[in-house]
């Protein structure tokens, strides 16, 4: 006999209007489809514990476990790990990212086994005995203070586990596929385009617990919907992205997500702003505007990192003596070697950038620590043999710059064939890599210009 409180499943409906698609995911008579629940530690168990699969006071309850998790979390420091990372399998860094900064013991293994258990966690009736023995394994792993040894006595702490393996499961679904999309998307910013135009997730269900209208259109107790993410999108561009869902079930984690995100596609420099920080609480809105391009003036391109250089290396000259005492500029530490790492691995960088895109081949995504991190060999004395690498390295790379601006035609120079820098902006742009040097400042104990 069928429970009397589980409407009988009707046949489906499907919705396409960015309006009808936000009422729907705010109407609280649509929930997702509930899980069955299983033995626990298996798939089946996970599912029917988690709050994705949840609704009314059990979903709240068991969100507020994973907002208590994520609220502990910095996404600047996210998106620094991530940026650290090497792993060729995106969904294995996007994980081992979330499990360190949870504290997590073994995260590389902790990321794998979620792979695992990620193939059959949006299964609506999951038979998957390795990803039930990979539940198994991460569930004592994820309980307070249990040390490897589930107590399965205390429900609170089972549900805070499921969580927890519930919100790294979608760091490796939902946010490995959006930086997989981003990279096919391209352009200046590929995490909005992406968000925008192919998002990772782009259908939700939601079944009627009761009956409800949806836009004018009768929806009965039981009945499947299905909301079209994708096309909601693409008919309204003017409006905020659904990729994050709606109110109340927006996502908790959408600005942790961008973080992990953003550092794998583009390194260590500022952090994605927060997802849901549209007009008047509208919803997630897309990342953050790429920086302001650089002003350009009359002034040969080809000169200017070479003048850049000889004014970096003359304010080096005067560091041999250096005190040890960084200095702070716009809340950063600088120190002598710090300055060097920073405008060479500048140059580096848009030099990589410049080579790839007179080539034809997609730029390959920086990993810099940039100036957020202050390394141990940054505080190290700077000598006067530093000095001569200095020179010698710099030099090189200015000359590099040189030979090969001044070989591109102004047409080259100045045409822009997608929404990226003209390559006379990129001139410009890294010619501003003396900040580094100049945060230091001439520390000649009579010119000391450096603020303290």
């Amino acid at each position: 006999m069928a429970d009397p409180t589980t409407p009988t499943v009707t046949a489906g409906l499907s919705f396409t209007r960015h309006e009808d698609v936000t009422a729907a995911l705010a109407d609280p008579a649509l929930v997702p489809p509930p899980a069955g629940s299983g033995p626990v530690g298996g798939v089946a168990w996970l599912r029917a514990t988690v709050a994705r699969f949840s609704a009314g006071e059990r979903h709240a309850a068991r969100r507020a476990f994973v907002e208590a998790d994520l609220a502990g979390l910095d996404p600047h420091a996210l998106r620094l790990a991530a940026a650290a990372g090497f792993e060729a399998d995106v969904r294995v860094r996007a994980v081992r990212v979330l499990a360190q900064a949870l504290g997590l013991a073994e995260p590389e293994e902790v990321a794998r086994a979620v792979g695992v258990v990620a193939r059959a966690y949006f299964v609506e009736r999951p038979e998957d005995p390795e990803a039930d023995a990979a539940v198994a394994w991460l569930l004592p792993r994820m309980l307070p203070g249990s040390e490897g040894a589930a107590d399965a006595g205390d429900a609170g702490d089972l549900e805070r586990a499921a969580g927890r393996i519930g919100l790294l499961v979608q760091a490796c679904d939902a946010t490995a596929t959006l930086v997989e999309h981003a990279r096919r998307a391209g352009g200046a910013d590929p995490v909005a385009g992406a968000l925008r135009h192919d998002p990772p997730v782009r259908v939700m269900r939601r079944r009627a617990v009761r009956a409800t209208a949806v836009g004018g259109v009768a929806v009965p107790a039981g009945a499947d919907v299905l909301l079209d993410v994708a096309a909601a999108q693409a008919g309204r561009p003017d409006l905020p992205p659904l990729t994050f869902g709606a109110a109340p079930r927006l996502c908790p984690g959408r600005t942790h997500a961008l973080a992990i995100a953003a550092g794998i596609l583009h390194g260590a420099s500022p952090v994605v702003r927060e997802a849901g920080a549209g007009p008047a609480g509208s919803g997630p809105v897309e990342d953050a505007p790429v920086e302001d391009a650089p002003v350009t003036d009359d002034r040969d391109p080809a000169g200017l990192v070479p003048a850049m250089v000889e004014h970096v290396l003359a304010l080096a000259a005067t560091w041999t003596g250096w005190d040890g005492r960084p200095a702070t500029t716009d809340g950063r530490t600088y120190t002598p070697h710090k300055a060097i790492r920073r405008v060479t691995d500048h140059l580096l960088d848009h030099l990589a950038e410049l080579e790839a895109r007179l080539a034809g081949e997609p730029t390959q995504p920086d990993h810099w620590h940039a100036s957020a991190a202050t390394t141990p060999a940054d505080l190290a004395p700077f000598t006067a043999a530093d000095l001569d690498e200095a020179r010698s390295r710099l030099t090189r790379l200015a000359r590099i710059w040189s030979v090969r601006l001044a070989a591109l035609t102004p047409d080259q120079l100045d045409r822009t064939p997608d929404t990226a820098w003209s390559f006379r902006q990129l001139a410009f742009h890294v010619a501003e890599s003396a900040y580094y040097a100049d945060a230091v400042g001439d520390l000649r104990p009579h010119g000391r210009t450096t603020a303290r």
